[in-house]
């Protein structure tokens, strides 16, 4: 084990108590040993903070938004590699295992994708995940597993920007002539638990009042991640999008309230910071 780098796994939290109990637990049965847990907790209100020390792991607590919680684990992690999940969020056996080995391969792979794949209960949740499988192996997806060095050298996350937040690093990361598409073949379960249509659209609302400093800062590299025309294209040459026309159906239409809610959101924020 004291031959294994040291993986530090980091989760910023906020009343997560229904879902951060089974994250711990799949850090837990990884088959990969040598991990440090790191969670940076918004001064939750319900029995998160409880369950974090069932586990012994080192919580931090913090103000802020998620990329400032990020920043904050970054300084506390020793391990060689650094890996980023929300605390809705369960970790397959072999995910650091893979992750490690395949940043052995090569010392220009600077950042590895993690494929993720969707659970949750009810139609909006079901549509959730449908989605998701639509993105795989295309640049919406951003890495996750870094090399804490290039981390630190790219200055962490932007904290003034929480819009698309998880695909700023990689960029950075890449400017410094490091790979950020690496990818292994164990998954994530993103546990989307009952998916709300309304917390989805207040979400995607509040996230896109930084998105004018997303566009101003990554314009060309978040070109395609922002673009709704992009999304719809890939939707449209899948097969498998007609396979099920009720779950594609209701992706169009939430992606039509979120763009609409996320424009709204932009020039929102834009006016904000101009006032």
């Amino acid at each position: 084990m004291n031959q294994q780098p040291l993986v530090s796994i980091i989760i910023p939290t906020y009343n997560s108590e229904a879902t951060v109990k089974n994250c711990l637990e799949s850090i837990k049965k990884q088959t990969y040993k040598n991990i440090e847990t790191i969670v940076v907790d918004g001064f939750s209100r319900d029995k998160t903070t409880n369950i974090i020390k069932e586990y012994g792991t080192k919580l931090i607590k913090i103000k802020g938004e998620r990329t400032k919680a990020k920043n904050i684990g970054l300084k506390h992690a020793k391990g060689k590699y650094v890996l980023f999940i929300d605390s809705d969020m369960e970790l397959t056996p072999k995910v650091v295992e893979e992750c490690v080995s395949l940043a052995k391969l090569n010392p220009r792979i600077g950042g590895i994708i993690i494929p993720e794949k969707s659970a949750g209960e009810g139609f909006r949740a079901r549509g959730k995940g449908f989605e998701r499988s639509f993105y795989e192996k295309t640049p919406i997806e951003s890495a996750r597993f870094f090399r804490k060095d290039l981390v630190l050298r790219a200055g962490g996350y932007d904290e003034d920007i929480i819009f698309f937040e998880e695909s700023t690093l990689p960029h950075k990361i890449e400017k410094l002539g490091y790979s950020t598409k690496a990818r292994i073949t164990s998954y994530i379960i993103h546990n989307e638990g009952y998916f709300s249509l309304r917390k989805q659209i207040m979400k995607k609302y509040y996230y896109s009042k930084t998105a004018w400093r997303y566009v101003k800062k990554y314009r060309g590299y978040g070109k395609q991640k922002m673009d709704p025309i992009y999304r719809i294209i890939l939707f449209i040459r899948n097969k498998k999008f007609y396979s099920e026309p009720h779950l594609s159906l209701g992706i169009l239409i939430l992606k039509m309230l979120e763009y609409t809610v996320s424009v709204l959101g932009y020039l929102i924020g834009k006016w904000d910071s101009n006032g």
